[in-house]
């Protein structure tokens, strides 16, 4: 199944709004993005990213300590970067 230019773009920007929410953790949505978006295994998506498989299983699973670089690198297709949002803190 082929998503359409908006299709694409609407689940881009869920994924990326569930991001900075904090209820999707960035293994799950790098997952999401290669699966639902590129339809791309990961051995292809490593490879369009320049990082190795390992590399990108361990995002997936979230696992290991990634550099910012690889992370970058993963969401780069997707227009996106890593970056700094403000904690919201509820008045309690």
């Amino acid at each position: 199944m082929s998503l359409t230019v908006l299709e694409r773009t609407a689940l881009i920007e869920s994924i990326q709004q569930s991001l900075a929410e904090g209820t999707l953790e960035i293994g799950d949505a790098v997952r999401r993005l290669r699966v639902e978006v590129t339809g791309l295994h990961q051995s292809q998506f490593a490879k369009m990213c320049k990082i190795s498989v390992r590399t990108l299983v361990h995002i997936e699973h979230g696992e290991g300590n990634q550099t910012l670089k690889s992370l970058n690198a993963v969401f780069r297709p997707f227009g996106m970067k890593m970056g700094v949002v403000r904690i919201r803190r509820d008045n309690a």
